[in-house]
């Protein structure tokens, strides 16, 4: 951090100091003595519809979810440690991990549960908060939308996480439930202030940093773990000097005052500095860009049977075969049925493309995306057909684009394919689905078609609509685009509408230039799937094209971990730039950003450094997480191991000599063959004497000749060919 590094703060301590604050015990019996208290009525539909558009739309999730975490039976319970503490680090680390501002644990005393409501066999409770989201400026056509519904979105956000937690515990065998105000059982306000994230003054509960403007939920378990204390009353003056400079190592104050300063529609990264362009810095023949099938994207063609039985067994599970991962994949799917819908008629009022675009940003950053941007769809950005085999007619104009981060001290703390791996995609992909879902319900509310597109069902490309929103080049790294302030640490969801928006620019801030200098994510790539190379031309894209299917297969049949994001770990981009950052981090990015001259200058010391400092080097002090693999249902020590991955400074491939298989449109599966059609890689190994250069590209296309044959993709069968394999856990991993 600008003062102090947060390298040595334990993940489960959270963003917040609360391990600061003076503890009372006696608050314990006090509030164990409290009088039961009923449960509160539910608020009607006409009440909800009161407050807008927004309001139906999270009141509408919000049922959506209510229906979760209710299991028929429970799997064997897994081999958990026995040390409370460490049972209780895992539980903490995993709501952290969903971006929650503090969480805190208690015993359950009898008298906290509601009135008249069944008493479970539970004997410890989890208590979430989650701050208020930044209501947007009056003069933002956002403002009416959010001015009234801030406890609504903050008790969403910390409920997903409840039933996130609670499916979590209950995939390692014990009964867990999730608790919201209006249908939980349990009193969440004597559990918060028990569990020591509240301070009761008389009637009146408060958070020592947050005063009222928070949401709490609870979960219940008979799972055992360690306990907080109740907070002394002296936290009520818990912003002193310590938390504004955050004494050890938790945010710190001047950043939370940052963020609550900065204009509501411009998020919290300074995405204004960076240069805009008028195309992206890749190269793009847009009408040579063919339209591809689903069919042909890796993934799905393991499911499909084209890369082997095992393959195609495998990933049925490989992305979320830990109980902590499996937890959000009913969350996610979930969402899907209410992608779309039906559209209202028109509300008028929002006719003025700019205002419009202002306030779907601020909505998005007030729900809880971190970076967003706005395009046209270009035509090639949309599948030809969809995962069922069926063609897909262009039907929306412009694509709003949201940045989900995977979480930074997470990631410092594991391998990149280890067992928290697929946690990551996954937090993303659900927070990312309930954003982008709220939004086009709201939208279509205001009599605009809206449609989100999500990694579980899209019918659009993600990465040709993120570059076209302004959101990142691409990178070494492949079919990624990294961000100048998160990297590659990102998960991408999409809402299509024909909402009249302001469009952003593609942007430049010279990672073409850094990557050229820069083989890291290649070095340490466990599969020597990342390009050590020049750029090609790959289906009308200049690019570093990596072995996608060498990639797919490792992170399907990963045996000692789930999926893979080494390349994200060990990227020198993957670092935190916000005033919680080390100084000399945010110098450097603010140089990188501002003051490109000096990259030919600064890249190579960059790099360098970035061995020299050992970044990409798991640090334990932020591993919360047990290593536990499901398999047959029931949560194990994994039988074959971890990875263990930190940096392998002495790899190196010859470019010349590496072996990559390409597989242009020419070659894919056509969109609509549902049955297995096994990939020829010595063939896709010969497909790269066929590719040309960027510069060959240029000259070609300057002197109007037509397209490579290979850009033509396969045409859809005449009738489609057998049935999709139906995976029921399946999610569509899009990197």
């Amino acid at each position: 951090m600008i003062f102090f590094s947060n390298k040595n703060r334990p993940f489960d301590y959270g963003p917040y100091p609360l391990e600061r604050l003076k503890r009372d015990v006696s608050v314990l019996a006090s509030e164990a003595s409290r009088p039961r208290v009923s449960r509160p009525e539910m608020v009607s539909q006409a009440a909800i519809a009161a407050k807008g558009p927004l309001s139906i739309s999270l009141a509408k999730y919000h049922d959506i979810f209510r229906g979760l975490g209710k299991p028929e039976t429970l799997p064997p319970r897994a081999p958990v440690p026995d040390d409370l503490h460490r049972r209780a680090v895992d539980i903490k680390g995993s709501a952290y991990f969903l971006d929650v501002s503090q969480v805190g644990i208690c015993e359950i005393p009898e008298n906290a549960w509601y009135a008249g409501v069944p008493q479970p066999a539970h004997t410890h409770a989890i208590a979430i908060v989650q701050a208020y989201g930044r209501v947007p400026e009056a003069e933002n056509l956002a403002h009416p939308w959010c001015k009234d519904v801030e406890a609504e979105a903050a008790e969403l956000r910390a409920y997903e996480v409840a039933i996130a937690v609670a499916e979590h515990i209950q995939a390692m065998g014990f009964n867990a439930k999730a608790h919201d105000r209006l249908t939980g059982d349990a009193d969440l306000d004597r559990l918060s202030v028990m569990a020591g994230v509240a301070l009761r003054d008389g009637e009146r509960v408060f958070n020592p940093y947050l005063g009222e403007k928070y949401a709490v939920t609870v979960v219940t378990t008979d799972y055992a773990l360690a306990t907080d204390q109740p907070l002394h009353a002296s936290a009520k003056r818990a912003k002193g000097l310590g938390y504004w400079l955050g004494i050890g190592g938790a945010v710190p104050g001047i950043e939370w005052n940052r963020r609550a300063k900065r204009r509501s529609d411009l998020g919290i990264f300074p995405m204004e500095q960076v240069d805009r362009v008028e195309r992206p810095t890749t190269m793009i023949v847009d009408e040579e860009v063919p339209r591809v099938p689903k069919r042909a994207e890796f993934f799905e063609r393991a499911v499909r049977g084209d890369l082997g039985a095992k393959a195609q067994v495998e990933r049925n599970r490989f992305a979320f075969k830990h109980p902590f991962a499996k937890a959000m994949v009913s969350l996610i799917r979930s969402m899907v049925p209410h992608q779309g819908g039906e559209v209202a008629p028109m509300v008028p009022g929002y006719e003025d493309p700019a205002a419009n675009a202002r306030a779907i940003k601020s909505l998005s950053y007030f729900l809880g995306s971190e970076i967003t941007g706005i395009c046209e769809v270009p035509r090639y950005a949309w599948y030809s057909h969809g995962k069922e085999g069926n063609e897909i007619t262009p039907y929306h104009k412009y694509a709003v684009v949201m940045l989900i981060d995977q979480g930074y001290e997470t990631m410092e703390g594991a391998s990149g394919d280890d067992y928290i791996s697929g946690a990551q995609s996954m937090r993303a992909y659900m927070r990312g689905a309930e954003n982008a879902g709220i939004m086009g319900d709201m939208l279509r509310q205001l009599g605009f078609s809206s449609r989100s597109q999500t990694n579980a069902d899209s019918d659009v490309l993600h990465i040709p609509v993120t570059l076209w929103a302004g959101l990142g080049e691409l990178s070494r790294i492949g079919e990624v685009i990294l961000n100048p302030f998160i990297g590659p640490r990102l998960k991408t969801v999409v809402l299509t509408t024909d909402m009249p928006l302001e469009v952003d620019k593609p942007v430049d801030f010279g990672l073409q230039y850094f990557c050229d200098n820069c083989h890291k994510c290649a070095r340490e790539c466990p599969c020597d799937a990342i390009s050590w190379g020049d750029k090609l031309m790959f289906n009308g894209y200049e690019m570093w094209k990596p072995d996608v299917e060498r990639c797919a297969r490792y992170r399907v049949t990963n045996p000692k971990g789930l999926a893979c994001g080494r390349c994200m770990k060990t990227c020198p981009l993957n670092k935190v730039v916000t005033w919680q950052g080390p100084i000399m981090t945010r110098i450097a990015s603010w140089f990188g950003v501002n003051q490109r001259w000096a990259k030919p200058i600064l890249v190579p010391i960059a790099v360098w450094l970035d061995d020299f400092l050992r970044n990409g080097v798991r640090n334990p002090v932020k591993k919360w997480w047990l290593d536990l693999e499901i398999i047959d249902g029931a949560s194990v020590i994994p039988p074959k191991g971890v990875n263990q991955r930190d940096l392998n400074l002495d790899h190196k491939i010859d470019p010349a000599a590496q072996k990559m298989a390409y597989y242009p449109a020419n070659v894919m599966p056509a969109g609509n063959k549902m049955s297995p059609e096994p990939v020829d890689r010595k063939a896709a190994m010969k497909a790269r004497e066929v590719l040309e250069t960027p510069a060959q590209a240029r000259a070609r296309v300057k002197s109007g000749k037509p397209k490579p044959a290979h850009y033509t993709a396969t045409p859809p069968l005449a009738e489609k060919e057998g049935e999709r394999v139906e995976v029921s856990t399946a999610i569509w991993d899009k990197r």
